[in-house]
């Protein structure tokens, strides 16, 4: 009986450990080579979306700040509350992908790969 609480114990401290780190924008932005062209993941509300045929832009709005966030993989309506993971770029790497909004100008942005919505 030991042995099997024991090893619950240990099962549930380990996916406590996976999910630690807690990404903002603010941090992001605040240390932009740190993160650049490695997979994050982000939890916010989408602000404002650009897209045609499940392409485009959204600005996901996390309380620390804001990011534009580029998807092949369709596109939350404003508003929606989402969970994204992808990978951190520049601006000049997505500038010849897709024509991207004027407030952009420079920065960062974050290419999706995947989205879980209503965290």
């Amino acid at each position: 009986m030991r042995t099997k609480a024991a090893a619950l114990m240990l099962a549930g401290l380990g996916l406590l450990g996976t999910g630690c780190t807690h990404m903002t924008v603010n941090r992001l932005m605040a240390e932009p080579a740190r993160y650049h062209n490695r997979e994050v993941a982000l939890k916010g509300d989408v602000v404002k979306s650009l897209g045609v045929l499940g392409h485009g832009v959204y600005q996901l709005d996390d309380g620390t700040g804001t990011i534009w966030v580029y998807s092949t993989h369709g596109m939350p309506r404003q508003g929606a509350r989402v969970k994204v993971w992808g990978r951190v770029k520049d601006v000049v790497d997505l500038g010849s992908v897709i024509p991207l909004p004027r407030e952009i100008g420079s920065g960062l942005v974050m290419d999706q790969t995947r989205i879980k919505g209503s965290y």
